[in-house]
């Protein structure tokens, strides 16, 4: 494949990714029951205090298990890192720390928004804050490794023709 043709081949499997992944999120957000996020009484759970489940999970990190505290931590984080890398690599207007930033956070807020609606799991502001982060850290990913495509010499190192 050359040029364009190649171009559109990658920017589909880009999007077919892009939109598995929040299938994908939205499957362990909303109706995993295997993360304990339905509540048999489904009453409103919600913590408006930044920072505290964040240090309640560090404190009682020994009581809780490594597992539950990695979850929290850094599994918030992680599960938006991709966001980071698509947005701004399926949408070039992204293409910015703070508007990929702002589209994370308006995202993971969202999704807060809609568990304390559906009574699916718990509003949490530090999730908010974690997954920010994770956008934020994903669009540095992204960021990274488009520096390191752009300064690679055109015909990579052994002359023969562009790779990705």
């Amino acid at each position: 494949m050359k040029g364009k043709n190649r171009k559109k081949w990658v920017f589909g499997w880009e999007i077919l990714l892009f939109a598995a992944y929040l299938a994908l999120l939205s499957y362990f957000l909303f109706f995993a029951d295997r993360l304990e996020r339905a509540y048999a009484e489904r009453t409103y759970h919600y913590n408006l205090t930044l920072f505290k489940e964040i240090r309640r999970f560090w404190v009682y990190r020994e009581t809780l298990g490594l597992g539950p505290v990695l979850l929290n931590l850094f599994g918030n984080v992680a599960a938006f890192l991709p966001f980071g890398v698509f947005l701004p690599r399926l949408f070039p207007k992204c293409r910015s720390l703070l508007l990929t930033s702002m589209f994370a956070f308006e995202f993971s807020l969202g999704v807060e928004v809609m568990q304390l609606l559906f009574k699916v799991g718990c509003f949490d502001v530090d999730d908010v804050f974690l997954n920010t982060v994770g956008g934020v850290l994903g669009f540095l990913i992204y960021w990274m490794f488009g520096r390191a495509w752009r300064v690679r010499p055109p015909g990579g190192k052994d002359g023969s023709e562009e790779s990705l």
